[in-house]
């Protein structure tokens, strides 16, 4: 089948974000067809290029999210009025929603309004991207005075939310602009039959602006629409906009316009796969309907760590490893507090803190770390003559002692996760594949990855997280039975086999219960069954009459009658 892959800012750009796992997808999948289609965050991004393509990559559309050039049209009279009529619902759903999307949780707004208020906003939705497909203009109608009088009245209007109601003109603007900027896949030319329209089935591999395409492609050719989230995008826009980025006209305003945009994102997508119960309980509180709902694990490979899985004894039974990036978030103050404590009951334990800093405040944070580890754990020496020793590394991968990753991981008996802010957790189960035990503290999905095999602590606890390392420092059986639990549990869900077995799964399924209907004649006008013959999938050449599609009423034979339809190139290329 021929799938649209949507992306934002991702693959298959060389900078992109989740690029692995969509590539892993891509050429695990062969079977299929891949056209991908990519909005770009930047113009460094868009001119720094593709990642190599597998062959059944077929092509790549890119569109930039970062900017928008006016084509130039002049709407008329009754197209003005009606760029009103729908921008006027959209912002009428947006403003209603304000007081309960200024909220920072799922439920708080986005699954919190009415049938009524969804169903408007998607209406709008729709009518702005019909407009935009018939008259052209909308980029310079969403960047107009209009606009942002009409979201003014909106915003005014009687039974408004007091939030909304106090926006000033600055807020108004920065709303309107934002507005602008998210609505810029509404103007693409994406949707016709050569594009998504084109397609078996759309899958998004993100929420937001990534699944914009994906709804239209459904609203105007029936594809079916697929969404993976492996973070929640509302959730990123309620954390991004804090109380120090904006007003609170403005932050209430848009976390309503995004919520209502995820909501219809669940609404209308036949199959959600979040990539972990945290995620899941967001798509459920945001209206997503349960049934539809497949927990797909994000796939790993894991063969460079099998070597270290296989032979636990080469880690240093009084090691303590800690591997990740260097940031506020993973709370290394409370590792070196709990640390401190481990030394107390266990003095000949070393705790080896494997990683790099994460831009300017990651260096800052790490020459914290560093000092605090000196305070706490100062140089120790056999005698006077002899060079101290801290049992405190600051190790970075590359270095001498761990030239690899898995080497890393190898060096340790214990692997700690300390963070206070934890989406899922791959250092966690880059450990699990090497046959280490763990403790973690509980926060994001490390809870669902670890299940029984390892030692979970509150996070902001350092006797806690100190109680924990000791007890398995101390019972070498122990944390062999839980390194060997860990590497079975994350063989089982977490490769990248299960992750391709998974979607190829969903794909079948999806299109088994939503194909796309298309009827296409050849070249004498007769109906044509197959837009691809079965036997064009055996080796050999085999003749595939030229096909056209049917612009013109069905005949009542052929109402309502499903056609598996694909270009002839896809068939050529199949040969």
């Amino acid at each position: 089948m021929r799938i649209g892959l949507l992306t934002e800012g991702g693959y298959p750009f060389v900078s992109g974000d989740a690029g692995l796992w969509c590539d892993r997808l891509v050429r695990g999948l062969g079977q299929h067809e891949f056209d991908i289609y990519a909005l770009s965050r930047s113009r460094r991004q868009r001119d720094g290029g593709f990642v190599p393509l597998p062959p059944q990559a077929r092509r790549v559309r890119t569109a930039p999210l970062w900017t928008a050039e006016d084509d130039g049209v002049a709407h008329g009279r009754r197209a003005r009025r009606r760029f009103t009529e729908c921008y006027a619902e959209l912002v009428a759903a947006v403003c209603a929603g304000a007081e309960a999307g200024s909220g920072t949780g799922p439920g708080t707004g986005p699954g919190a309004g009415s049938a009524d208020l969804a169903d408007r906003f998607g209406n709008a939705l729709y009518g702005l991207a019909e407009l935009a497909r018939e008259e052209g203009g909308l980029v310079g109608a969403l960047r107009s005075d209009a606009a942002v009088r009409t979201l003014e009245r909106a915003c005014r209007a009687p039974g408004a939310p007091r939030t909304a109601h106090e926006a000033r003109v600055p807020d108004l603007l920065t709303v309107a602009t934002h507005l602008e900027r998210a609505l810029r896949p509404l103007c693409l030319d994406w949707y016709d039959e050569d594009g998504l329209g084109a397609a078996d089935l759309c899958h998004a591999t993100a929420g937001g602006p990534a699944a914009l395409p994906g709804l239209l492609a459904r609203h105007f050719a029936g594809v079916p629409l697929l969404v993976t989230e492996y973070g929640v995008q509302l959730r990123s826009h309620y954390l991004t906009l804090g109380p120090d980025t904006a007003a609170p006209a403005v932050r209430a305003l848009l976390a309503s316009f995004h919520g209502r945009l995820a909501a219809e994102v669940y609404r209308r997508a036949e199959v959600l796969t979040p990539g972990n119960a945290h995620a899941r309980r967001w798509q459920e509180r945001c209206g997503a309907d349960r049934s539809r709902i497949r927990t797909v694990y994000p796939g790993m490979a894991d063969a460079r760590f099998t070597e270290v899985g296989e032979c636990p004894d080469r880690s240093d039974p009084d090691t303590l490893v800690w591997v990740g990036r260097v940031e506020p978030a993973k709370d290394l103050f409370s590792l070196l507090h709990a640390f401190a404590d481990v030394r107390k009951e266990e003095p000949g334990a070393r705790l080896r803190i494997v990683g790099a800093p994460v831009g300017p405040e990651g260096e800052a944070y790490l020459g914290h770390c560093r000092a605090l580890a000196a305070q706490l754990f100062p140089d120790e020496a056999d005698g006077v003559h002899a060079v101290g020793d801290n049992p405190v590394s600051f190790e970075r991968i590359g270095d001498p002692e761990v030239p690899t990753l898995p080497d890393a991981y190898a060096s340790g008996a214990v692997v700690v996760l300390s963070s206070v802010v934890e989406g899922f957790p791959i250092g966690l189960i880059e450990a699990m594949f090497c046959g280490r035990a763990t403790v973690s503290t509980d926060t994001g999905a490390v809870v669902e990855v670890i299940g029984g095999t390892g030692l979970v602590v509150p996070p902001r606890n350092p006797r806690a997280l100190a109680d924990a390392c000791v007890a398995l420092l101390r019972d070498p059986e122990r944390r062999e039975r839980l390194g060997a639990a860990a590497r079975a549990r994350a063989l089982e869900l977490f490769t990248v086999e299960q992750n391709i077995a998974a979607f190829h799964g969903i794909y079948l399924e999806i299109v088994s219960h939503c194909p796309v209907r298309r009827v296409l004649l050849d070249d004498a006008g007769d109906p044509l069954p197959f837009a691809t013959p079965a036997e064009s999938r055996i080796p050999g050449r085999w003749t595939v009459p030229a096909v056209r599609p049917l612009h013109r009423a069905l005949p009542a034979w052929a109402t309502g009658a499903p056609v598996r339809a694909t270009a002839p190139a896809a068939a050529e290329g199949a040969r």
